[in-house]
């Protein structure tokens, strides 16, 4: 594949991303959005990685350390939701913005 095409996949995963972090108020789905997000920067940043030094490997190294902190990031993200779900029936961003007073 080109770059050019993996520049096309990770401006979609981003585009959809955004759509989804912005237009959606359920709180997994905005999470889920910020996922994609950031999985469309992987995919861009490792492509322009793998094209400019193909025989380097610290590029892979950098990506799997941003899957795994993404992985923690959502496992943590998910703990937190469910707590408030739990605790104050809040599923939504609206609800959950009410949670300051």
């Amino acid at each position: 594949m080109s770059l050019e095409a993996f520049a096309v996949l990770a401006a979609a995963l981003f585009g959809v991303g955004l759509h989804g972090a912005l237009g959606q108020r359920s709180v997994v789905m905005l999470m889920m959005g910020l996922e994609l997000m950031l999985g469309g920067v992987v995919v861009g940043a490792a492509a322009v990685r793998h094209y400019l030094t193909p025989d380097v490997a610290e590029g892979q190294v950098l990506v799997l350390l941003v899957v795994t902190a993404m992985a923690v990031e959502m496992a943590v993200g998910f703990a937190v939701v469910t707590a408030l779900f739990r605790a104050r029936d809040v599923d939504t961003t609206d609800l959950a913005a009410e949670l300051r007073r």
